[in-house]
């Protein structure tokens, strides 16, 4: 017996992911961008030239307009040092999009100076810092990997635990 088998059709669904923009990587992590915070002194918060934009040293400042402040080391220990730089970054990310309008402009993070309010015998500002440099990834992949100094201060102003630059590419 013979049989004959014709193939009419074949339909072929190839599942596929969308990337997610800054901007949905924020909502899907629950983070809520802060109003942008004042300059305390003669200065502006974020300067654009070219393609660039310098933001100034932001604070890790809460929802509430309070900061958080100490040093870590001796006020606060490792892992309250990495949630404050986690704060600096939702506060230049803040300031960042109030400068350029929309964060899916941001082309890469460029670079970013963490300086860490500490005791002199503390020795991992670096792992502070990545609360900042966790959370630029978290929310912008390969755009957010960036060249960076991770510092030790013996104080900041008004005691707050770190202080954070950033120099980022946009369109």
């Amino acid at each position: 017996m013979r049989h004959t088998i014709i193939i009419i059709g074949c339909l072929l669904l190839v599942g596929t992911t969308l990337a997610q923009n800054p901007e949905q990587k924020l909502n899907k992590l629950g983070i809520e961008l802060i109003e942008p915070t004042k300059p305390i002194a003669n200065y502006v918060k974020a300067v654009r030239t070219g393609n660039l934009v310098f933001l100034s040293g932001h604070g890790p400042s809460k929802a509430d307009g309070t900061s958080v402040k100490g040093k870590v080391g001796a006020d606060l220990g490792l892992e309250e040092g990495r949630e404050a730089a986690r704060l600096a970054a939702i506060s230049l990310l803040s300031t960042l999009r109030a400068e350029i309008g929309d964060l899916n402009k941001v082309v890469r993070i460029v670079k970013v100076t963490g300086m860490v309010n500490c005791t002199p015998d503390f020795y991992d500002q670096p792992k502070v810092i990545n609360g900042c440099s966790d959370l630029l990834v978290e929310v912008f992949g390969d755009k957010g990997r960036h060249a960076r100094a991770a510092v030790g201060m013996v104080s900041l102003p008004s005691n707050i635990t770190v202080e954070i630059d950033m120099v980022v590419e946009v369109e």
